[in-house]
C-alpha cells in the first residue's frame, strides 16, 4: 500500500478476479479516512455495496441449498425481479438488517441436516417492520423506520421493548428529532454518515438500574438499538457510538484486520473483563467515536464543559491505551497494523485535555 490510489482489499470495484467474480475494494486514502472516523457518505456507500454483494450471495447460496423448497423459490424469484426491475426496492429488502441473520442460520442448518425456516425470505420481501420518520435539520436529511414489531433474529444484549403505543412512537420521534439537531448542528461529519447508513432503531428496555443502553450487531448492518436515554446528547452520542461499530463490521467483510479471535487475554479499559483482539479493536474503535463527540461538545460549550471536557479525557486515553495493546498483540494483519496507526493518530489530533477549542 504505497500510494494513495493503490487498493487495500483484493481488486478495486468493478474489478473481477480470475474467478470472474466482481471485487470490492478501496483506495489506501478512503481506507485510512475509515480508520479515523472519518470516511463519511462516501466511505458508507462503498461498504453498503459491499453488504449488498455479501447479501445477494447469502440468498444465492440458499437457493443451490434448498432446491426443492417451493416458497423459497418464489420469494428468491421476487427478489430477482426486483433486483432487475426496481433497483431501490430491491436494496431496501437486501439491507433489511436481520437478513443477514437470518440467511447464515439457514445455511447453518442446511449444513447441519435439520430443518431450515426458509419461508423467512418472504417477511422481508414485504413492507417493513415498523413507521417510517422524517427528519430534517438545516438541509440534512434522515429517515429511521422504528422497528419496534419485527421479530428479533439478532441478540442486542437486551431486550426489546416489544410493540409501542402511538404515544410512545411520538415520543421516540420527539427524542430522535432532538439527538438529530444536536448531531447536525455540533457533530455535522458524523451526522451526515449516520444518515447514510443507519435505517433502522430497535428500541431496547433499558437497564434494571434504569441506565440507558444501545448496541449494534455484527449480522446486522444498518441497525442502531437503544433504550431512551435520560437526554438527547446521550442519544446522538449513542448513535455515533452504534454507527462506528457497524461501519468497522462492515469493513472487516472487505478486509481482513486481525487473525480469527483467540482466547480473550486483553485489558480493555472500560470493561472489567478480558477481551479477544476483535472485541478489543471494535470497543478502541468507537470509543473514537466517543471522544471526538465529546471534545466537540467541550469546543461548543453547549454542554456542561466540566463534564464533556471530563469525558473527552478519560475515552481519549481508554481509545489510546487500546491502541497500543492492539499494535502490540501480534494479531493484527498489516491493514489491521494501518489501520490501528490510523485511528490513534486521529485521537490524538483530537489534542491534550482540556485543549478542545
Amino acid at each position: 500500500m504505497a500510494g494513495t490510489g493503490e487498493a487495500v482489499a483484493a481488486g478495486v470495484p468493478g474489478a473481477r478476479g480470475a474467478d470472474g467474480l466482481p471485487r470490492h475494494g478501496m483506495d489506501r486514502a478512503t481506507f485510512r479516512a475509515i480508520a479515523g472516523a472519518r470516511g463519511g457518505p462516501e466511505a458508507v456507500r462503498l461498504l453498503r455495496a459491499g453488504q449488498l454483494s455479501k447479501r445477494a450471495l447469502l440468498l444465492l447460496a440458499l437457493r443451490r441449498a434448498a432446491p426443492q423448497d417451493e416458497g423459497y423459490r418464489v420469494a428468491y424469484g421476487q427478489v430477482r425481479a426486483l433486483q432487475r426491475d426496481d433497483r431501490p426496492r430491491w436494496e431496501e429488502v437486501l439491507l433489511r438488517p436481520e437478513l443477514d441473520a437470518w440467511a447464515a442460520d439457514c445455511l447453518r442448518a442446511s449444513s447441519d441436516g435439520s430443518a431450515v425456516p426458509l419461508d423467512g425470505l418472504g417477511e422481508f420481501v414485504r413492507a417493513g417492520a415498523g413507521p417510517a420518520l422524517a427528519l430534517e435539520c438545516d438541509g440534512l436529511r434522515w429517515a429511521p423506520v422504528i422497528d419496534h414489531v419485527g421479530p428479533r433474529r439478532v441478540d442486542y444484549g437486551r431486550p426489546p421493548t416489544g410493540p409501542l403505543s402511538p404515544g410512545e412512537i411520538a415520543l421516540w420521534e420527539e427524542q430522535l428529532a432532538e439527538a438529530w439537531w444536536i448531531l447536525v448542528r455540533r457533530h455535522r461529519r458524523h451526522a451526515e454518515a449516520v444518515a447514510a447508513c443507519v435505517g433502522t432503531i430497535v428500541p431496547l428496555r433499558p437497564a434494571p438500574g434504569g441506565e440507558g443502553v444501545s448496541a449494534a450487531a455484527r449480522r446486522a448492518y444498518g441497525a442502531v438499538a437503544v433504550s431512551l436515554p435520560g437526554e438527547p446528547v446521550l442519544l446522538a452520542l449513542a448513535l455515533v457510538h452504534e454507527f462506528l461499530h457497524i461501519q468497522l463490521g462492515a469493513l472487516l467483510d472487505l478486509v481482513p484486520l486481525h487473525r480469527p479471535n483467540g482466547p480473550a487475554i486483553y485489558h480493555a479499559p472500560w470493561r472489567p473483563d478480558l477481551r479477544p483482539v476483535g472485541a478489543l479493536l471494535q470497543g478502541a474503535y468507537a470509543h473514537l467515536g466517543v471522544a471526538s463527540f465529546w471534545c466537540a461538545e467541550a469546543a461548543a460549550g453547549v454542554s456542561e464543559r466540566g463534564r464533556a471536557e471530563g469525558e473527552f479525557t478519560r475515552w481519549r486515553g481508554h481509545t489510546l491505551a487500546a491502541a497500543e495493546t492492539l499494535l502490540g498483540c501480534g494479531e493484527l494483519t498489516s491493514q489491521g497494523r494501518e489501520f490501528t496507526d490510523e485511528l490513534a493518530r486521529s485521537v490524538r489530533e483530537l489534542g491534550e485535555p482540556g485543549q478542545c477549542a
